[in-house]
């Protein structure tokens, strides 16, 4: 039902700063619980982050702690990843993810969600 397509992938230097976007559709608002994972060759899926909206909550992988933020419009049915400080080792596909029964203990665990996106490629190199 709920379509997921992640956008704002791209090159950035050591030090730079991307935005990506994850665009909801096919359902009625948008998902509670809501997250980035990420993946790179010959690794399994990596949490990121997550956020729900009714009952709250915002979680981070400790890598990404104080450089990563995300956030949600709920209007526009959009999940947003802002990426600062970025080093070589956040190079990854970053993917989306959307569930409609998350809880709080499962947020970070890849078979909680129902719905992902196709992925968006980070690369951080100079």
């Amino acid at each position: 039902q709920v379509q997921l397509a992640e956008s704002g992938g791209g090159l950035v230097q050591p030090g730079g700063s991307l935005r990506l976007s994850c665009a909801a559709s096919g359902g009625t608002g948008s998902p509670n619980t809501m997250a980035w994972f990420r993946q790179s060759p010959g690794r399994e899926r990596e949490f990121v982050a997550a956020n729900r909206h009714i009952g709250g909550g915002t979680w981070y992988a400790e890598s990404v702690k104080g450089r990563f933020t995300i956030s949600r419009d709920n209007a526009k049915n959009t999940l947003y990843l802002q990426m600062n400080s970025l080093k070589p080792e956040d190079t990854a596909v970053y993917l989306c993810a959307a569930g409609s029964g998350v809880i709080a203990g499962r947020v970070r665990i890849v078979g909680a969600y129902n719905y992902w996106g196709q992925g968006t490629q980070v690369t951080v190199s100079s």
